[in-house]
C-alpha cells in the first residue's frame, strides 16, 4: 500500500481527496491535516510514503514543510497540489526537494498516477507550469527581498516591517526599493502583488 499524508486547508476538498484516493485499491490516507504546522509532526508520526501538499496553508506553507520534510524524513517524497499554478512557486517547490507538481483541477486519476510515479521515482510536473517557469526565469529576488515584501502584504509601514523583520528602517527602505526596482513596479503594494502573482513570495 502506497501510504499518503494529505495536507489541504478547505476540509471539503481534503475529505473528496482523501475518499477518491482512498478509493484506490493501492492507496491508503494514513494523515490528513489543515494546517502547515502539523505537517511534519504527523509525518514523523505515520511515516507517509508520499505528502500531498497545498502550498498556502495556515501557519507554514507547502513550500517550507517540503523543505521540513526533506531534511527530517527524506524518504518521504512530496508532491505538491496547488490551485494557484504560478512558476515561481514551481522553482520553489523543486528547490525544496518536491518531486511533483500539479494543479488541481486536473481528473483524480490523474493524480492516482502521479502518486505511483512519484513513488517510482520520477518527477511528474503539470506540463503547461513547466513551459511557463521556463519562460518566466529565475525569481530576481533576494531571501531578504522576500522577507521584506512579505513583512509588507497587509500595508504595514516601514517600521513595522523593520521590527518585524529585525532591520534598521533604513535597511527596508533600500530592501523595498530594490524589490520595486526588479519587480518593475511603483510602489511596495505593486512589488507584492507582482511578486504574488509570479509565486516569488
Amino acid at each position: 500500500m502506497i501510504r499518503l499524508l494529505l495536507a489541504e486547508d478547505q476540509g471539503m476538498m481534503r475529505g473528496a481527496l482523501a475518499l477518491l484516493l482512498g478509493l484506490e485499491e493501492d492507496m491508503e490516507i494514513v494523515a490528513q491535516v489543515g494546517d502547515g504546522d502539523r505537517i511534519l509532526p504527523e509525518a514523523l508520526e505515520t511515516r507517509p510514503d508520499i505528502a500531498l501538499l497545498d502550498i498556502e496553508l495556515p501557519g507554514r506553507s507547502g513550500l517550507d514543510a517540503a523543505a521540513d520534510l526533506r531534511t527530517r524524513l527524506p524518504d518521504c517524497r512530496v508532491l505538491i497540489l496547488t490551485t494557484f499554478g504560478r512558476p515561481g512557486y514551481l522553482r520553489r517547490a523543486m528547490e525544496a526537494g518536491a518531486s511533483g507538481f500539479l494543479v488541481k483541477d486536473g481528473p483524480v486519476e490523474d493524480l492516482a498516477a502521479a502518486i505511483r510515479r512519484v513513488l517510482a521515482g520520477e518527477r511528474v510536473i503539470d506540463p503547461a507550469l513547466a513551459a511557463a517557469a521556463l519562460s518566466a526565469g529565475p525569481n530576481p529576488l533576494t531571501q531578504r527581498e522576500r522577507d521584506v515584501l512579505a513583512a509588507a502584504v497587509d500595508g504595514a509601514t516601514v517600521a513595522d516591517i523593520a521590527a518585524k523583520v529585525c532591520l534598521s528602517p533604513a535597511t527596508v527602505r533600500n530592501y523595498l526599493s530594490a524589490a520595486i526596482g526588479k519587480t518593475g513596479t511603483r510602489n511596495r503594494m505593486e512589488a507584492v502583488r507582482a511578486a504574488r502573482q509570479n509565486g516569488w513570495l
